[in-house]
């Protein structure tokens, strides 16, 4: 199959670049390389695939660059770009919403223009906000996201059910619960926290270190890409994390005990944007998906401990 990969250079994009390669599939990634964080980085994450995927450089808001990546006439788009984090996003609503939501509905314009009629949206736990019901579920009646970043999501999640019942885009949506692991971006609090310990900085932890997030190894999250890739939704919207929480204390807990290192924490006040809990669940996705999360959230954070040790 023809993919078009946006944000391929990225941490999940870089690892689903990987498998989709693997699995023989002929991908494009445009990608712009911005300086969210180092584009170094992005560039050595995608170096090893150089000769056998097409980069395309550019914006999914420039036309220019979304014409060249949609020359190849895919036969499906995956779409992960956007501008990530939610505290960025408090400080630069205008620049959220333009790249998330007039990128995305780019993207999408683009696809009944080339005729793609796959869509896959990489969509996140934050349209959720601070929901009272959990853990939470797709069909959750009221969503109520509490920063900006939910809200682009919320909304490229709206625009992309609008072009299936006006274009006929069989398209899902995919909600990402806190994905980790090995080459994860360094603004992450995992990775974040790691750097400090193996540097003997602070740990700097916003609030009293109880909140608790649904972690997602990021090995499964690509097997969720990869299976909703080979459904054929009309339009869906699935779960993707591994259906338990972790307490913050507990995350450092363990980085200490893989990294052989005593953290010294900094207390700073809770953030506005940041929510108390995420919980997936993902009953959804392990019945019309086959998504089985086999990473649990020790193991997984091993690995990464691993990975970042030799680096």
């Amino acid at each position: 199959m023809k993919i078009l990969l946006t944000g391929g250079a990225g941490f999940i994009g870089a690892h689903l670049l990987e498998r989709l390669v693997a699995l023989s599939h002929d991908v494009v990634v445009l990608d712009d390389f911005n300086d969210f964080y180092d584009p170094v980085i992005k560039r050595a994450n995608i170096a090893p695939l150089a000769g056998a995927v097409q980069v395309v450089q550019g914006d999914i808001r420039d036309p220019a660059s979304v014409e060249r990546a949609f020359a190849s006439r895919p036969h499906a788009v995956i779409h992960l770009a956007a501008r990530a984090g939610v505290r960025p996003s408090l400080e630069q609503p205008e620049l959220y919403a333009s790249v998330n939501v007039e990128g995305t509905l780019r993207l999408l314009e683009a696809c009944r223009r080339f005729g793609v009629r796959r869509f896959l949206f990489a969509s996140s736990s934050s349209v959720y906000g601070d929901a009272a019901r959990s853990p939470f579920r797709e069909d959750e009646p009221l969503l109520e996201p509490i920063s900006p970043y939910g809200v682009t999501k919320l909304a490229g999640e709206h625009y992309v059910r609008v072009f299936h019942l006006n274009e006929g885009l069989r398209a899902t949506a995919l909600r990402f619960f806190t994905v980790y692991g090995p080459r994860q971006r360094p603004d992450m609090a995992i990775h974040k926290f790691a750097r400090a310990l193996l540097e003997n900085r602070e740990v700097p932890v916003y609030g009293d270190g109880t909140t608790r997030r649904d972690y997602t190894y990021i090995d499964d999250a690509v097997a969720g890409i990869v299976g909703a890739l080979g459904r054929d939704d009309g339009f869906e919207v699935y779960n993707i994390g591994e259906a338990r929480t972790v307490e913050l204390r507990e995350v450092i807990e363990l980085l200490q005990k893989h990294l052989g290192k005593t953290a010294v924490i900094r207390r700073l006040p809770d953030q506005p944007g940041d929510v108390k809990r995420t919980s997936a669940d993902i009953s959804k996705a392990r019945a019309k998906l086959g998504y089985n999360p086999a990473t649990p959230f020790e193991e997984g954070i091993r690995r990464f401990c691993e990975w970042i040790r030799r680096g």
